[in-house]
C-alpha cells in the first residue's frame, strides 16, 4: 500500500462528489453505486471506473472489488432532517444503513465514511447515531465523528453543515487521523457568481411572475443572496449562501435568487455546483433538466471539505502502514501537520 494508490468505492454515490474528494487528495475511484439515472449520467461523464445503477439493496459484496481502502457512503439524508419526518430508523428510507453494513461486513475496507446531515448526531436523542456507531464497532471499527462546515473547512462561501462519521479497521491509523482544522474564507460568492454577464432568459424573473413586485422591492443589493420564503424575501447577512438544496429547482421556499446586471434571477445549475465546489472542469450533461441538476448539486457534499478528511484519511493510512516496517522512534506523531492545499478552482 506504501507504493500503491489507496483505492474508493462510493455508495449512493450521487454524481461523485465524494469519489471527486477522494481523488483530488490522490485516491483512485475503482466502483460507485447510484439508482438515479440522472445522477448516473452526469456521473459517467466525469468518471470512467465501474458505476453500477441499481438500488443499493440489490447490490452484492461480489459487485465491488475485492480489495477497497475505503468504503464511501453519504446515503440518503431524509429520515434524519430537521426538515423531514424525524422518524430515523423507523422510516423505511432508514434501512438503507444496513445494506451498507452488510456490505462493509463483507468486503472489510479499511476505512468507512459516511455523511450525512447535521441533525442526525442529535436525532431521536442521539440514538440514532449510537446504533449507527455500535453496528461499525461490531464489525471491528474504531469510530469517529465530526460535523464540519464548508465556510469554515473548505473555503467556500456556503452555509452547509455536514456531518461527517469515519471508522478505521486499524488502531493505528485511528490515532493518526485529525480532523481538517478550521480556515480562512477567501473565496467570495463573486468568484463562483456571475453578477454581470447575462445567462439564459429562464432564469430570470419577469413582471408576470405574481410576486415580482415583492421581489423588486426586497432585492436591492448585488453581490447578495436572497431567498424567496413563500411569503417574503430573506436576505442572507452573512455573505455566504445559505444551505444549497435538492428541491431548490421545483420552486418552493428555497431558491437563491440574485441581483444581477440583467435583473433578478435565480442561481444556475453550474453556480450552484460551483458553491459546493466542484471544479469548472466537472461536465454537466448538455440535456439534463435544470430540476435534475439542482437536485444533484443539492444532494451532494462539498468536495474540499471531503478532500481535506480524505488527505488525513491517507495519511493515517500510510502511516500505519509504516509503523509495521519503522521503528516507533522514526514514525511521525499522530498529531503532527498533514501536508494539505485547498482550492476551490
Amino acid at each position: 500500500m506504501a507504493t500503491e494508490k489507496l483505492t474508493i468505492a462510493g455508495l449512493f454515490a450521487g454524481v461523485g462528489g465524494i469519489e471527486l474528494g477522494f481523488e483530488q487528495a490522490g485516491f483512485l475511484p475503482v466502483f460507485a453505486n447510484e439508482m438515479d439515472h440522472r445522477a448516473s449520467q452526469t456521473y459517467s461523464l466525469n468518471f470512467g471506473h465501474n458505476l453500477l445503477v441499481a438500488p443499493i439493496e440489490t447490490v452484492e459484496v461480489n459487485d465491488l472489488p475485492p480489495e477497497v481502502n475505503v468504503l464511501a457512503g453519504g446515503f440518503p439524508c431524509q429520515p434524519f432532517s430537521v426538515a423531514g419526518y424525524r422518524k430515523g430508523f423507523e422510516d423505511e428510507r432508514g434501512n438503507v444503513y444496513w445494506d451498507i453494513e452488510r456490505l462493509v461486513r463483507g468486503l472489510a475496507p479499511d476505512v468507512v465514511f459516511l455523511e450525512n446531515v447535521k441533525n442526525l448526531r442529535g436525532h431521536d436523542n442521539g440514538r440514532t447515531l449510537r446504533v449507527i456507531a455500535e453496528s461499525l464497532l461490531s464489525e471491528g471499527y474504531s469510530i469517529q465523528s465530526q460535523v464540519l462546515n464548508a465556510s469554515e473547512h473548505g473555503n467556500v462561501p456556503q452555509n452547509r453543515e455536514r456531518i461527517y462519521i469515519i471508522g478505521f479497521r486499524d488502531p493505528v491509523a485511528s490515532a493518526h487521523f485529525e480532523w481538517p482544522k478550521q480556515i480562512p474564507l477567501t473565496t467570495k460568492l463573486g468568484d463562483l457568481i456571475d453578477f454581470e454577464e447575462k445567462v439564459d432568459d429562464k432564469y430570470y424573473y419577469t413582471s408576470d411572475r405574481p410576486f415580482f413586485n415583492v421581489l423588486m422591492e426586497s432585492i436591492t443589493e448585488s453581490n447578495k443572496i436572497y431567498q424567496w420564503r413563500r411569503q417574503y424575501v430573506r436576505e442572507n447577512k452573512s455573505g455566504v449562501c445559505p444551505t444549497l438544496t435538492a428541491n431548490m429547482g421545483t420552486g418552493g421556499h428555497n431558491v437563491p435568487l440574485i441581483l444581477s446586471q440583467h435583473g433578478i434571477r435565480k442561481l444556475t445549475p453550474r453556480e450552484c455546483f460551483n458553491l459546493m465546489g466542484f471544479p469548472e472542469s466537472y461536465l454537466l450533461p448538455l440535456d439534463a433538466p435544470s430540476s435534475a441538476l439542482y437536485k444533484q448539486a443539492g444532494n451532494s457534499v462539498v468536495v474540499p471539505v471531503v478532500k481535506r478528511i480524505a488527505e488525513r484519511i491517507s495519511y493515517a493510512l500510510r502511516q500505519a502502514e509504516r509503523s509495521k516496517v519503522e521503528p516507533p522512534s522514526q514514525m511521525s506523531s499522530p498529531n503532527a501537520a498533514v501536508p494539505e492545499s485547498v482550492h476551490v478552482h
